[in-house]
């Protein structure tokens, strides 16, 4: 049996997981195939340490502790920030992390540090039934491309291509691509947000993501579209005043979706209502791409928080509202990843495939 590590490291929490798999098993099959047993995991507040080795070893300490010995072969940390040269500066903490060093100091024999994004392109192939919406079952075919698309702090957007019996993860920057008004109320956000931030264009993720809510909101809101509900209004008040510290305050964003899908706030459920289209469209850009027929899945933590949402019908709307070749969508495969920890999953794999690759160098 080969001990396998994985987390997945973010600035407000860091999750940790120690598995196992079959050396013959990893030999045999792909990757994502192999039953990967978790022996022990634990969840950690990030910024109560000063860096990321003492955290390792009180989770090797509790580790050992459930299991005995603590001795894994390879591992994959799936980091909130950019990776070069498998090292990364997380971007809300002074954590420097350096794949190599991190092997050194835990008596591993390869870590390796990859985008949580990247990572969520991983844990989709180890999705099972219970993890996943559908929305549309499509034509779905075997070894064709998938895409994933993400709505969270940004906008991750990602593809997997067949390559023997694995598949190949490619993370991208699809999220900074122009944002493309589908109404003349979507034209007059887009020049809201070039006058409002000084910029020349808008990117798709200042409106499709979490933030990109806020915008919205802030759009209609100014724009006197509705009246302002005293709770939100208080809520949006104290964010605007305390940029800097707002991960003390309460997600505006959070209150919006809620208060759209209780409908019981005309701005919130505009808000909503654009939002939604505007996913729903650049679900459709990315499908039109790729022709994902292995699969489009829809991650990040704003899609399973408005899942209500995106069953409504709006957002298949728009995926599908491509002129003559709107017939093309039609095959595609698109489903909602509902498991939250999609990331660790796809760490988990990513760390049972480099240790595959090992034994077979």
């Amino acid at each position: 049996m080969a001990q396998l590590l994985s987390g997945d490291v973010g600035g407000t929490k860091t999750i940790l997981r120690l598995a196992q798999a079959k050396d013959e098993d990893l030999q045999r099959c792909a990757s994502h195939e192999v039953e990967i047993e978790t022996l022990f995991e634990a969840r950690y507040p990030s910024a109560d340490y000063p860096e990321f080795i003492p955290m390792m070893s009180q989770f090797f300490e509790e580790a050992a502790q459930q299991v005995g010995e603590v001795k894994p072969r390879a591992g994959c940390l799936a980091i909130a920030g950019p990776i070069v040269n498998n090292t990364s500066q997380l971007t809300n903490l002074s954590w420097f992390l350096r794949g190599e060093f991190l092997a050194g100091a835990l008596g591993i024999e390869t870590v390796q540090l990859i985008n949580d994004f990247e990572a969520i392109g991983y844990g989709v192939l180890g999705l099972e039934p219970e993890d996943i919406y559908e929305l549309q079952a499509g034509n779905p075919s075997a070894h064709s491309p998938m895409a994933v698309l993400g709505a969270g702090t940004g906008l991750g957007q990602g593809f997997l291509l067949p390559c023997g019996d694995e598949y190949a993860v490619f993370p991208s920057e699809g999220g900074h691509v122009d944002f493309a008004p589908q109404s003349e109320l979507e034209f007059q956000l887009r020049k809201y947000l070039i006058e409002k931030h000084g910029i020349s264009r808008v990117s798709e993720e200042r409106v499709v993501s979490g933030m990109g809510i806020i915008s919205i909101y802030q759009f209609l809101r100014d724009r006197q579209y509705a009246s302002e509900s005293k709770e939100i209004g208080e809520m949006m008040d104290a964010w605007e005043r305390r940029a800097g510290i707002r991960s003390t305050l309460k997600d505006p964003a959070a209150a919006i979706s809620q208060a759209a899908t209780d409908k019981t706030d005309l701005l919130s459920q505009k808000t909503m209502e654009i939002f939604i289209r505007a996913y729903g469209s650049e679900a459709g850009n990315i499908s039109l791409k790729f022709l994902p027929k292995g699969g489009l899945y829809i991650a990040g933590g704003v899609t399973a928080k408005n899942l209500h949402l995106i069953k409504g019908g709006e957002f298949m709307f728009a995926f599908k509202t491509k002129g003559r070749v709107s017939h093309l969508l039609d095959d595609i495969p698109v489903r909602v990843v509902l498991n939250q920890h999609v990331g660790l999953i796809g760490a988990t794999i990513k760390a049972a495939r480099n240790y595959k690759e090992q034994m077979l160098s």
